[in-house]
């Protein structure tokens, strides 16, 4: 191999097939090319069937490399991101993650002190590719890690990595993004317990007239426990729609914007009848402050905490007098509303939507075995067309 040198940090094209550079423009095997990245790196391409294919290919390197202002910024931000441990970077990034809620804040800490960081915090930024991530991901299987925490570490571990890929971090040191070709884990919920119309019935009278408010609103509207604590009279705004706002939040016990919701955002979920005489019941009987019926019952000054129907659900499991589904939590009522709506055909999308999903496939995996329709049903609805 004789390499030809070109113009000073240009680069050389050569070929490795043995034969006298003098015989290479007859030679049938392909140049080949070495040049320095802009990280200063070798880096060779080959393919070229001509040297003047393999000149012109240095050349549009060289351009690039040296026209694009963008260029030097990038590799100001290789080295200074670059050396960057993963916990210095992470948490740098988190400063920039001011749409969280406090909760969501409180969740990612906990990943990140669990999982993250005890396995890759000390890791350098510049050294993730896909075999640092598959490997992370097999680590989590070993060790038996729930499928949940897993598929969430991982979505954490995502969203810091294309941060720092979008920077040009891994630019110029990989082709391609460190998450290219990785399998994610896949949570698949449970199947959901649900209690029946009867048991429903039951439930919803051997609690306090809160615990009816939550009960209804929960197995009737299909809202989560925190959003029922933020229950308030001015949310009907049809005789038919019930508009959730806002909920309690479980961390800071106050009131805060919805779960995947921007503040001032909302949704809007049918309201059934009974719901409704439920809530105006309440509103009558108890009163309200500024609209919101249920409070804290040792200060009304304060919103009603998501422990206070915790404690009074576990006291009205120890009675083990109900005919009580093995294995029902209190997301149950919220799960019969779902199966209510699917049972009668309501579009799966109505639902996801009314129930606040973050998408469609969360729905789909939870409550897939509810929906009535069958691969029988289907042939013989298709065939009655087909047949006319």
């Amino acid at each position: 191999m004789a390499p030809t040198t070109l113009a000073h940090g240009m680069g050389t094209t050569f070929k490795e097939c043995g034969h006298d550079p003098a015989y290479w423009p007859r030679c049938p095997h392909p140049y080949k090319i070495r040049y320095r990245n802009a990280m200063g790196r070798q880096q060779q391409e080959s393919g070229f069937t001509s040297r003047e294919t393999a000149i012109t290919r240095l050349v549009a390197v060289y351009n690039e490399r040296k026209s694009a202002p963008a260029n030097q910024t990038r590799i100001e931000r290789i080295a200074k991101y670059g050396p960057m441990t993963f916990r210095e970077y992470t948490r740098e990034w988190k400063q920039g993650q001011r749409h969280l809620a406090p909760a969501s804040l409180l969740h990612l800490d906990s990943l990140l002190e669990h999982h993250l960081f005890p396995a890759l915090g000390t890791r350098r930024m510049d050294s993730f590719d896909h075999k640092v991530v598959e490997h992370f991901i097999r680590a989590m299987e070993r060790a038996g890690t729930g499928l949940a925490t897993q598929a969430n570490a991982f979505d954490k571990l995502k969203a810091i990595l294309l941060d720092a890929h979008r920077l040009g971090i891994y630019l110029g040191i990989y082709l391609d993004s460190p998450l290219l070709g990785v399998q994610a884990p896949v949570y698949d919920p449970k199947r959901a317990v649900i209690p029946s119309p009867t048991q429903l019935r039951i439930l919803r009278t051997v609690g306090d007239d809160t615990f009816q408010v939550l009960v209804d609103l929960m197995s009737g509207c299909g809202l989560r426990n925190g959003e029922a604590a933020a229950a308030n009279l001015k949310n009907i705004v049809a005789s038919d729609t019930y508009r959730v706002t806002e909920q309690v939040n479980r961390t800071t016990k106050q009131y805060n914007r919805l779960k995947h919701r921007k503040p001032g955002e909302y949704r809007d979920v049918p309201l059934p009848p009974q719901v409704k005489e439920t809530i105006e019941r309440y509103a009558e009987t108890h009163g309200t402050v500024d609209g919101y019926l249920l409070r804290h019952p040792r200060d009304r000054s304060r919103p009603y905490a998501s422990y206070l129907l915790n404690n009074q659900w576990r006291r009205i499991k120890q009675t083990k007098k109900l005919d009580m589904p093995d294995g029902m939590v209190l997301c149950g009522f919220r799960h019969f509303f779902a199966s209510n709506c699917l049972a009668h055909r309501i579009p799966i999308t109505d639902v996801a939507e009314w129930m606040g999903h973050k998408n469609l496939e969360i729905t789909f995996k939870t409550y897939r075995h509810l929906m009535p329709g069958t691969i029988r049903q289907a042939a013989t609805i298709l065939n009655t067309t087909l047949a006319a």
